[in-house]
C-alpha cells in the first residue's frame, strides 16, 4: 500500500480511504487511483487487510455437503444477502468428517472472520471447539442446533411432522418411519415429532429399527434399509414416512427394484413420502410427496440473526428479538404418497 501511494503520488490514508469506500473520495482523486491501478496492476490483499481491521468483511460458512441441492440452494441464499450487505461470503464444506470440520473452525478464526453461519454435523461435532468459536465471533446455526440454547434459524419439526403424518392418515394407512443415521439433532427430533403427531391422532408409532450408521450417505441407508425390510418380508404398514427425501430417494429405488408399484393411486403397492423438498425431489420417479423446508427464508433469517449479533458486538443495544427462529412448512403433494 505505501508503495502504491509513492506510485500514484497521494497519502497512504487518502489511498487507504478510496479502497474501504471509492465514493468517499473526490472524484479527481477517484480518477487518478483508478487509473494508477490500471497502469500498476496494484490490488489490496484481501485477506491481510481483513487480518488489519478490528471487525472484518468477511461472513463464513461451513456445510456438511458442498454438493448437496439443499445446501448449494441455503448457500447461495446466503451469499448473495452477505454481497448485497458488503461482505465476502467465504464457504467452507466439514464433507461430514468431524476432523474437517474442526479444520475448517480453525481456517475461519484465521482469517478474523466477523461472524459465520454453520450447519453442524451435529453428533460427530466438537462441541466445544464451535462453542469456543461462538464465544469469540458472532455465529448462528442453519438445518440442525448444535444445542438446545445455540442460536438457530431451521424448520419446525414438530409442525412439519404433524402435517405429513395428518395427510397419510387420512388419505391410505398409517405410516411407519424410516428414519436417518444419527449424525445430527435432526434424527431424534424428527422421530420425536413422527411419535408426538401419531398419538396426538390415537394412532401408535411404529418406528423401524434400523443399523447405527453414522454415515451421511443418505440415499444408500435408505436404499440398503428397505431393502433389508424387503427381503424380510416387508414393511408393517403399506405407507412410509422417510426422515427426510435423501432417505425416500433410496427407500424408491429399493422398491422398485423388488418390482413394487409406488404411488397413492389404486393398484399401487406402497407410498413412500419424505421431508424436506429436496430440490430433486419432485423430479424423482415417482415425485415425493414431502414438506417443504423454505431454504430462501432460513437464509435470509439466519443472516438477519447474524447481522444482530454482529450489532450487539460492535455495542448497540441487544433486541429481545428470539435466537432460536423456527419456521413452519408447507406440504408438496405428489404421487409418490
Amino acid at each position: 500500500m505505501e508503495d502504491f501511494s509513492e506510485f500514484v503520488g497521494l497519502s497512504r490514508p487518502t489511498v487507504s480511504k478510496f479502497f474501504n469506500d471509492p465514493n468517499s473520495v473526490r472524484a479527481k482523486t477517484r480518477g487518478l487511483i483508478e487509473a494508477a491501478l490500471k497502469e500498476s496492476g496494484f490490488r489490496p490483499n484481501m485477506f491481510a487487510v481483513n487480518l488489519n481491521r478490528r471487525r472484518s468483511n468477511i461472513i463464513g460458512i461451513i456445510i456438511p455437503n458442498s454438493t448437496d441441492p439443499f445446501y448449494m440452494a441455503l448457500t447461495r441464499r446466503v451469499e448473495l444477502i452477505a454481497n448485497a450487505a458488503g461482505f465476502l461470503a467465504f464457504v467452507l464444506s466439514s464433507d461430514g468428517n468431524a476432523e474437517i470440520e474442526a479444520r475448517a473452525i480453525e481456517t475461519l478464526k484465521s482469517m478474523n472472520v466477523a461472524g459465520a453461519i454453520i450447519a453442524p454435523l451435529g453428533v460427530q461435532s466438537q462441541h466445544e471447539t464451535l462453542k469456543a468459536l461462538g464465544e469469540s465471533i458472532a455465529l448462528v446455526y442453519v438445518d440442525s442446533p448444535l444445542d438446545e440454547t445455540s442460536p438457530f434459524v431451521g424448520t419446525n419439526n414438530r409442525q412439519s411432522f404433524q402435517l405429513i403424518v395428518d395427510y397419510l392418515v387420512r388419505s391410505g394407512e398409517p405410516p411407519c418411519y424410516l428414519g436417518m443415521p444419527p449424525v445430527n439433532t435432526n434424527a431424534a427430533t424428527r422421530e420425536t415429532a413422527y411419535v408426538e403427531a401419531m398419538r396426538q391422532l390415537k394412532m401408535e408409532p411404529v418406528l423401524l429399527e434400523t443399523t447405527h450408521d453414522g454415515n451421511w450417505d443418505f440415499e444408500r441407508f435408505g436404499y440398503e434399509e428397505t431393502t433389508r425390510f424387503l427381503n424380510a418380508g416387508g414393511f408393517p404398514t403399506k405407507t412410509i414416512l422417510c426422515a427426510n427425501d435423501r432417505v425416500a430417494f433410496g427407500a424408491i429405488s429399493a422398491a422398485y427394484q423388488h418390482g413394487l408399484k409406488i404411488g397413492q393411486s389404486a393398484g399401487s403397492d406402497i407410498r413412500i413420502a419424505g421431508h424436506d423438498d429436496h430440490p430433486l425431489s419432485r423430479y424423482a420417479c415417482p415425485p415425493i410427496t414431502t414438506v417443504a423446508q423454505n431454504y430462501n427464508e432460513i437464509g435470509r433469517l439466519a443472516m438477519d440473526l447474524l447481522f444482530r449479533k454482529l450489532d450487539e458486538l460492535e455495542g448497540a443495544e441487544a433486541t429481545a428479538e428470539s435466537e432460536r427462529i423456527l419456521l413452519n412448512a408447507e406440504i408438496m403433494l405428489r404421487e409418490s404418497a
